[in-house]
């Protein structure tokens, strides 16, 4: 409820803005008023009055000391922070002072500010990258005040006494009518279920959020939603806003879910009505539905009269051959203000067709039966009466972006075999949008169009040959959080949290005028993580697309769900379910659909998934019964480790692709540290099996998704930044070019685990030397536990913490001098593998490659079939003294052994600790680091030696219980090899 100003809300706000501005920027303020101006808080249903001389022009960043508590959001152990409301309103007591108490109001505030900005990154806690934070100029409002929708969830569950209860819209349409009148349209109970005055809606959304404030997140749940700001004048319940008959039923007809407290349901029958489509007009929209297969086309609009704003929503129905009831909605009758409802409408012979009802506080239409069209009108407006008119045709929407924005690119100058080019994206724009590309998808002429989660689609034509003058028209916006793009014959689809859209140039001027709703059939609830992560097109015109799975109230259908999506758009059939936030892909041949997913609670590293099935893929919420699984978990196509790839993102199959020998091959995504995996898949046994090897880390922005563009053939990859990453810009668009020549790539073609050892293909002829060299090979094993906990410690095959070295027996090369077998003694099944090489090409070109897997199930090695020698595998261990001759002792060679050995695996060289199982390597050699035991001591050579071999000795504070124990190198590399991998550390200042 509003209160009178009150004098110590001064000294509230004024502590507050002036502490606050130094926490980081982890709330958004809106602060604008005529009179006086609501200071909404992210997240915070409750509003302060301020006084006007305080007012702020638009959209401020503002972080508020009421924010005692820290919270990490642990569930998704990324940067941001949540902050926590439970005691906002004890500290707005206390602190409600009077005007003769203002150096105590400071002082105390200053105090609680100072411990919150201390409390950000205490010790033990995951450290929070920092978010970029734009001046407060650089992008204009989310929401934009000449554009008539966008797209929400709306919480008006908190209205107060006698408003319709739990009044929760998962997919609204959120109309700015003008004059500070809105309304939310529900696209799954064709209901409005709310009409206001005032300033819209408060931006805690995900997208809102975090639109001038890079990497601020929505809390999960359903507890902090968008709100309603200013005045409620009408409400409808949880039931359908149309109804058959005169009769009206206030019970929703929609099949429950697991929970039935859900409100996210979904659709209700198609057979009751649909939603089809948001035509945009010149200064409205047309939303377009049908009710029992009667079309009906709906308009709001207002207007002031003698000052006084209306409401006046205007509808066409076609014939009908039964009457219907339109509830307009209720208002309680307690309530001083009074709401005036008046109709106007046109006549069926001698009678009205449309007749006003009023009972209790709720108003209802009932429509006659008519076999002609009917026109009619329904106004409203609070305390004044309301006066329908007649509406004017709107005409076809003018041009909104005329503007074309001209960027280039910048060609990489790598001479590695996948060079990254940089694109850069139209920033620099007549309206201050801000641009954050989560997807794209080509036309069959090469043009682009790329999708940002704050609901806006960019048409980009020039994206081939030197990336010159390319060219950036905006095509469409008002979509919700979309994060995937699709063409299909021609045609484009985006997939949001409403549902799938085809969005559609109907008068051919470069602007989407209409926004079809191809496809809702399937639930979403108002969870702030069940995203729609991804859609990709399958080989029968099918959509595949995949849903957020973490929960933090009611459980819903498809939450963590991979579904696929009939051509026609009318149904839907689960393919995999118990994901967490899973990132998908679909082979455009044979309709294979991949998932990765995030490590978390259930969660024990990063896997890659094929979905198929309706499998159970074993993610369990917090609401649900401690590792009691309710299906047998389907085991992934491979596990990856978390330090590899700590968030996995999309796949793309460079299938019609231009790139040589990488050509039809299986690229997944990794977003915490960019990078690119080329997954090699194998069906020699009985089941499919995959291993990951990185094809390039050269992204200055976090990778989300990709496309193969159709004319150069190369692969184009989007991404921005919301949860936590290494990358420097907050988004980008880039592409991946293949160099290396037809089949003179030194990735490998195929890695096979087997019964005796390692089986390792490449495109190119090796040099013997180094192929054949024991010390050039090297491997380790662990498994993971699946548990409630968050991720898995990494356990030897005995059980105990860490990992077991494997050590290579013998080599052998082919005799087509392409492929290597190493030998390996005791090769059995386990939940991850690492296996890495350092080769030379016979031309003198050197590499060297870690690939990760999963061996399930290992096959017998049959050299002649493989193209060897007969042999017989030697799996007798050599000593130490054999595996190699001394290595010349440089930097450069310790960079090889470690790359070698996979020490990236668990010490990075660029200062981040996410997913690291053991201390930096940047600014280590002389420091002084804090042992476990209590003790110091200096990180020179004598210390880095003992701890190569002797991991044991002195462990670093912090990393006595870390999830992957170091096994010892003595004897698993030379004291050569030693002294260069040293070298190397102290080179990383």
């Amino acid at each position: 409820m509003d209160r009178k100003p009150q004098r110590g809300d001064m000294f509230v706000f004024i502590i507050s803005f002036a502490v606050g501005t130094g926490t980081s920027g982890s709330l958004m303020a809106l602060l604008q008023s005529s009179e006086s101006f609501d200071c909404i808080y992210l997240g915070l249903a409750r509003r302060t009055r301020l006084q006007p001389r305080l007012s702020h022009d638009g959209l401020s960043v503002l972080s508020h000391p009421h924010n005692l508590h820290r919270s990490v959001d642990t569930v998704d152990n990324a940067f941001g922070f949540q902050t926590c409301y439970d005691q906002q309103s004890r500290v707005q007591k206390t602190f409600r002072m009077k005007a003769s108490q203002p150096i105590l109001a400071i002082l105390l505030f200053f105090s609680i500010g100072t411990q919150f900005v201390q409390g950000q990154n205490q010790p033990g806690q995951p450290t929070a990258a920092k978010p970029s934070v734009p001046a407060p100029a650089l992008w204009n409002n989310f929401v934009e005040t000449d554009f008539p929708f966008f797209s929400s969830v709306l919480d008006a569950r908190n209205l107060g006494a006698g408003w319709p209860t739990n009044n929760l819209t998962p997919r609204g349409i959120i109309l700015n009518l003008g004059n500070d009148c809105w309304a939310c349209f529900d696209v799954d109970l064709l209901r409005v279920s709310a009409i206001w005055h005032g300033k819209g809606v408060t931006p805690v959304s995900m997208s809102q959020g975090s639109y001038q404030v890079a990497g601020a997140k929505a809390p999960i749940g359903q507890g902090k939603l968008p709100e309603i700001i200013g005045t409620p004048w009408i409400a409808n319940g949880i039931y359908p806003g149309w109804q058959p008959g005169e009769q009206v039923s206030r019970i929703d007809p929609r099949e429950p879910g697991p929970d039935s407290r859900e409100i996210g349901r979904g659709p209700i029958d198609p057979r009751l009505g649909r939603f089809k489509a948001v035509r945009l007009r010149e200064n409205v929209v047309w939303l377009e539905y049908d009710i029992e297969d009667v079309p009906i086309r709906e308009w709001m609009e207002s207007r002031v009269e003698n000052g006084i704003a209306q409401v006046q929503r205007t509808f066409e129905i076609g014939k009908r051959e039964k009457s219907f009831t339109l509830i307009v909605g209720s208002r309680p009758e307690s309530l001083t203000n009074r709401l005036d409802v008046s109709v106007l409408a046109n006549t069926v012979g001698d009678a009205p067709a449309v007749s006003l009802h009023e009972s209790a506080g709720t108003w209802f239409l009932r429509v006659v039966p008519s076999y002609t069209f009917t026109e009619f009108s329904v106004a409203m407006s609070l305390n004044s009466a309301a006066r329908p008119a007649q509406s004017l045709k709107a005409k076809p929407a003018e041009l909104r972006w005329p503007e074309i924005i001209t960027t280039s690119g910048s060609l990489s100058e790598s001479d590695e075999d996948c060079v990254v080019d940089n694109i850069a994206l139209p920033t620099t724009n007549p309206w201050k949008r801000n641009v954050r590309f989560a997807d794209l998808a080509f036309f069959k002429d090469g043009r682009a169009a790329a999708v940002t989660y704050d609901g806006d689609v960019w048409l980009i034509s020039g994206l081939r040959e030197n990336l010159s003058g390319l060219k950036w028209k905006r095509f469409a916006s008002g979509l919700h959080e979309p994060l995937s793009i699709a063409v299909r014959d021609e045609e484009l689809f985006v997939f949001d949290r409403n549902g799938i859209w085809n969005l559609r140039d109907m008068d051919g001027n470069g602007e989407a005028d209409v926004h079809r709703l191809f496809s809702n059939a399937f639930a979403q609830t108002a969870e702030t993580r069940e995203f729609a992560s991804g859609m990709r097109v399958g080989p029968d015109g099918s959509f595949i697309i995949a849903k957020g799975g973490q929960q933090g109230a009611t459980i819903g259908k498809h939450n963590g769900t991979v579904l696929r999506v009939s051509p026609d758009g009318k149904t839907t059939t689960v393919l995999g379910w118990g994901l967490r936030q899973p990132f998908m892909g679909v082979d455009p041949k044979t309709g294979l659909v991949t998932a990765s997913d995030q490590q978390g609670h259930y969660t024990p590293a990063t896997p890659l998934h094929v979905v198929e099935g309706n499998q159970y893929y074993g993610f369990l919420t917090g609401s649900q019964p401690k590792e009691q699984y309710p299906a047998p978990i389907a085991d992934p196509l491979t596990w990856i480790p978390h330090s590899i790839n700590a968030s996995g993102a999309g796949q793309v199959w460079l299938r019609d692709a231009r790139m040589g020998s990488m050509n039809d091959r299986l690229i997944h995504i990794g977003y915490y540290r960019p990078e690119l995996f080329v997954t090699l898949l194998n069906d020699r046994g009985s089941r499919k099996q995959g291993a990951v090897v990185s094809l390039t880390r050269d992204f200055l922005f976090p990778p989300l998704c990709g496309a193969v563009n159709p004319v150069d053939g190369q692969l184009y990859i989007a991404g921005f930044q919301i949860w936590g990453t290494q990358a420097e810009q907050i988004s980008g668009l880039a592409r991946v070019r293949y160099t290396g020549g037809e089949n003179n790539s030194t990735m490998p073609r195929e890695i096979v685990a087997m019964k005796e050892g390692m089986l390792l293909r490449f495109d190119v002829l090796l040099d013997k030397t180094k192929a054949t060299a024991l010390s050039n090979f090297s491997a380790e094993r662990w498994n993971y536990q699946r548990t409630a906990n968050y991720g898995s410690p990494h356990f030897k095959l005995d059980g105990s913490k860490g990992q077991d070295a494997m050590f290579a027996s013998s080599v052998y090369l082919s005799n087509d001098r392409k492929a290597v077998f190493v030998g390996i003694p005791d090769m059995q099944p386990v939940m991850q593998m690492r296996f890495g090489w350092s080769l030379g090409t016979e031309s003198g070109k050197t590499f060297q490659q870690n690939a990760y897997f999963t061996p399930y199930e290992l096959i017998s090695f049959d050299p002649k079939t493989e193209g060897f020698e007969p042999v017989i595998v030697d799996l007798t261990l050599k000593g130490s003294e054999t595996i190699a001759e001394e290595a010349p002792i440089n930097v450069k060679e310790g960079k090889r052994v470690s790359e070698l050995m996979g020490c990236i695996a668990c010490h990075s060289v660029d200062g981040s600790k996410l997913g690291k199982s053991g201390p930096t390597w940047k600014g280590l050699f002389g420091s002084e680091v804090s042992l476990a035991n209590a003790g110091k001591v200096v990180a020179d050579a004598a210390y880095l030696r003992e701890s190569i071999i002797d991991p044991t000795a002195k462990v670093v504070s912090g990393f006595e219980k870390s999830d992957a124990g170091m096994p010892s190198y003595e004897g698993v590399i030379t004291d050569a090899q030693i002294e260069s991998v040293i070298l190397y550390i102290e080179t990383l200042r």
